[in-house]
């Protein structure tokens, strides 16, 4: 099959992807993180009743604005009201009220003078300056939100904001996309579990606790199938597992050209339509796209840790995005950056290095990461939270040129 461009690659992951339509319902203690299924509307307006923004005094603002630090207004103090309160009585002319911030206005008042323009003695306070309008620092019932508009959208990540809002709407119970279903396992002789004795020759699996965060960051629930060794038909008893139980499936190692690469050969016998067999990309060039008569799509991930990791940032996330149901256009989050570092390839492919990005002097800066820029060092992947891009063709971008960077 042809090496493909790294745009083209996402153009058909994203046409293989159908988003999940099966809802559940979460409580709201349980809903962070998850994707609403229904738009949501209250039934109540928001502010939920007039308001102050300010501390100070409730006044009939026709009493106030023509006073002056020469002719200030002297007016009576009738109640006082802080939040949390539902004050009983009318505020009539010549009259005043104390209020706080958050307090419910009461008739009469339709605006608010801030206490440092007033002087207060015992019942009494002076306005020294007129308010600026009519309803200043007035929150009046319904401006940010009237009953029966739709609050949030479906599609909607539900995050920090979003639960404030939930919260402050009184919905405790929420209809959302459930969560989807991703097989991990990674395939090879050599590799043995973290809690195993390390013997010459081995390697431990690294890839499955990566992938593992990845999925969970990403809003997916992992299944973890281990390791599976080189062996035809040990790997394709796991890949038909695999393919049963979830939507989408991870799988790291044996997709290359070698000897012991059975993975492609296997998916095809299985009736999977392989999409992808190569990526014009470094790293992560041996990437493989099938995808299942049910519906689950199988990512085939290079086995170096790095290239199954930049496979995942570049391609995989925005499936689970499009899986999930979040509603986005679902592209990556690229910025333009000053390079702080001589960054090189040898522009055959669409290179990516890692490093960090930060702001420095009001720009984004990126910093290549310490050590060797190689697809089976993840010692230096650690604190990295930015991949510099070298299109193909570009075999330098010196120190302080601008380089396009996916945040991730």
């Amino acid at each position: 099959m042809t090496m493909i461009s790294v745009q083209d690659a996402q153009i058909i992951i994203l046409e293989l992807v159908e988003s999940l339509e099966e809802t559940e319902t979460v409580s709201l203690e349980d809903a962070t993180g998850r994707i609403l299924a229904q738009p949501v509307s209250s039934s109540l307006d928001f502010p939920y009743w007039d308001n102050s923004a300010m501390d100070g005094y409730g006044v009939r603002f026709e009493d106030v604005k023509n006073c002056s630090s020469d002719y200030p207004i002297t007016l009576e103090i009738v109640t006082e009201i802080s939040a949390g309160i539902n004050p009983k009585l009318s505020i009539q002319s010549g009259e005043a009220c104390r209020i706080f911030t958050g307090a419910m206005l009461p008739d009469g008042v339709d605006t608010i003078v801030m206490q440092e323009k007033t002087h207060q003695e015992g019942k009494k306070v002076t306005v020294l300056s007129p308010p600026n309008y009519l309803g200043e620092f007035v929150r009046k019932r319904g401006s940010f939100y009237q009953a029966g508009e739709i609050l949030l959208p479906s599609g909607l990540n539900i995050n920090e904001p979003e639960m404030a809002v939930l919260a402050t709407a009184q919905c405790s119970d929420l209809q959302v996309y459930r969560r989807p279903r991703i097989a991990i396992l990674s395939t090879g002789n050599e590799l043995i579990t973290p809690s195993q004795t390390l013997q010459p020759g081995q390697i431990i699996d690294s890839n499955q606790y990566a992938l593992k965060a990845f999925v969970v960051k990403n809003g997916g629930i992992p299944i973890s199938l281990g390791i599976v060794k080189d062996q035809p038909k040990i790997i394709k008893q796991k890949i038909i597992e695999a393919i049963n139980q979830a939507d989408c499936v991870l799988s790291t190692g044996g997709v290359s050209v070698g000897d012991y690469d059975y993975i492609v050969q296997i998916l095809a016998e299985l009736g999977g339509e392989i999409k992808i067999n190569r990526v014009a990309m470094k790293p992560g060039k041996p990437l493989t796209v099938a995808k299942f008569n049910n519906g689950c799509v199988y990512f085939g991930l290079p086995g170096n840790p790095v290239s199954a990791l930049v496979s995942c940032w570049r391609f995989v996330k925005l499936a689970l995005d499009k899986l999930s149901g979040l509603q986005s256009d679902y592209q990556p989050k690229f910025i333009t950056a000053i390079s702080q570092d001589n960054l090189s390839s040898q522009g055959q492919r669409e290179t990516y290095v890692w490093g960090q990005l930060k702001l420095m002097n009001g720009q984004s800066s990126f910093s290549l990461a310490q050590g060797q820029q190689n697809s089976a060092n993840l010692i230096n992947l650690a604190s990295s939270n930015a991949l510099a891009i070298l299109p193909i063709g570009t075999t330098k971008i010196h120190q302080g040129e601008t380089v396009k960077v996916l945040m991730l």
